[in-house]
């Protein structure tokens, strides 16, 4: 990501927030699909986090609306997206923390090598969020 954006950057962290918010709530969908007999125990926390992530996802699509109506972001709504970064960041780390125990503790994951691949490729998705999101709030605590 370009730190280059200026009064712009709002914007441009809520464009990464929506994308991969809605990334993730894809791979739920993913997981769901190409796991055959995945644990109904996981199927049923899958959708939930399905959900939630479509909540947040649609946060960040009304921050970007509100963002594009201003003519100038004030602080209280720069505030605002730097919580949503930051509830983002959090919410990505859980689900990968769900992502690893699926892939450790499913029988439909553990012995399946493209099972695994996938549960890490969408792990290190969600890792390159992380990382986009550390370096905003970072920057902005400097």
């Amino acid at each position: 990501m370009q730190f280059y954006y200026g009064q712009q950057m709002p914007l441009r962290i809520l464009d990464e927030v929506e994308f991969w918010k809605l990334q993730e709530e894809e791979h739920t969908v993913v997981i769901r699909e190409a796991l055959d007999n995945l644990e109904q125990e996981y199927v049923d926390i899958l959708k939930k986090w399905e959900q939630s992530l479509s909540e947040t996802h649609q946060k960040a699509v009304s921050f970007v609306e509100s963002v594009n109506r201003s003519q100038y972001v004030y602080k209280q709504l720069q505030t605002q997206v730097i919580q949503l970064v930051t509830f983002s960041l959090d919410e990505s780390m859980k689900f990968i923390e769900l992502i690893r125990q699926i892939k450790t503790h499913s029988s439909a994951a553990k012995d399946n090598m493209t099972a695994k691949t996938i549960l890490d490729h969408i792990i290190r998705e969600s890792e390159y969020f992380i990382g986009i999101a550390r370096a905003v709030l970072y920057s902005d605590r400097s």
